[in-house]
């Protein structure tokens, strides 16, 4: 079982804190983040930096299970979801902090209000042992924007380029404001995934990745820096098991 609540922080045996970091350079991808009485808190910062400069505007700060890269100026590598194409700009050696095949996990949040922002989580596969292992689980995708007295937020399954997959994208309801604390849960394994938030199934979808996956949480700031800083989010708690 894996349970954190970042009472001690960021633990470097479950989480590297950098957001793909083999796409880009360390100090692009390394995430903003302060410990908090109710977790962890994910921070855009004004002096931030893009993700990419291709990408801007886009700032992350992110915790991740794991990471793969092929050599410098390969495209190999975890989660090659970019339109445009994405090379290796930074060699990472292979790290396989948690990449269930199968199982459940509960993810505490409270959402960011913050202009411009989104709190998401994924499960992507690690592409370790093939290219095709791509698929990804879209746990949630909350913009600040859809945070209100109800919610919206976007939940499914995107194929990428793993052939056996289709992608299946939606957006759900939630009855709350989601910048307040609450508990997404997804089970997946056997052909089937189901996703829900509070104890209500809000997906159930006949696929699932049959393959090692990274869980990816985190923080983007999409819009141009207006406002003020820094922007958060809190994970307070996750909770897997991967049988």
């Amino acid at each position: 079982m894996f349970d954190d609540d970042f009472s001690t922080g960021v633990d470097p045996a479950r989480w590297v804190a950098h957001y793909l970091p083999q796409w880009t350079v360390p100090e692009r991808s390394e995430a903003r983040y302060a410990n908090s009485r109710d977790g962890l808190e994910l921070r855009i910062d004004a002096d931030q930096l893009d993700w990419r400069p291709e990408d801007a505007p886009l700032r992350v700060s992110n915790l991740q299970t794991g990471v793969f890269s092929g050599p410098t100026g390969s495209a190999r590598g975890t989660h090659r979801h970019r339109p445009d194409g994405l090379v290796v700009r930074t060699e990472t050696p292979t790290r396989l902090l948690f990449a269930p095949d199968h199982g459940r996990i509960d993810i505490s949040v409270s959402a960011s209000n913050d202009p411009g922002c989104m709190l998401a989580a994924w499960l992507v596969g690690t592409e370790h042992l093939s290219a095709d292992d791509s698929g990804e689980i879209c746990v949630f995708e909350i913009d600040a924007d859809a945070i209100g007295a109800s919610t919206v937020a976007r939940s499914g399954v995107k194929a990428h380029h793993d052939p056996r997959m289709t992608t299946d994208m939606a957006e759900v309801t939630l009855p709350f404001d989601a910048g307040l604390p609450h508990t997404w849960t997804v089970i997946w394994g056997a052909g089937e995934t189901i996703i829900g938030c509070e104890g209500i199934v809000l997906r159930r979808i006949r696929q699932a990745p049959e393959y090692p996956l990274f869980l990816l949480i985190d923080l983007f700031e999409t819009a141009p820096p207006s406002g003020e800083y820094p922007k958060t989010a809190i994970v307070r708690r996750v909770r897997a098991w991967d049988g």
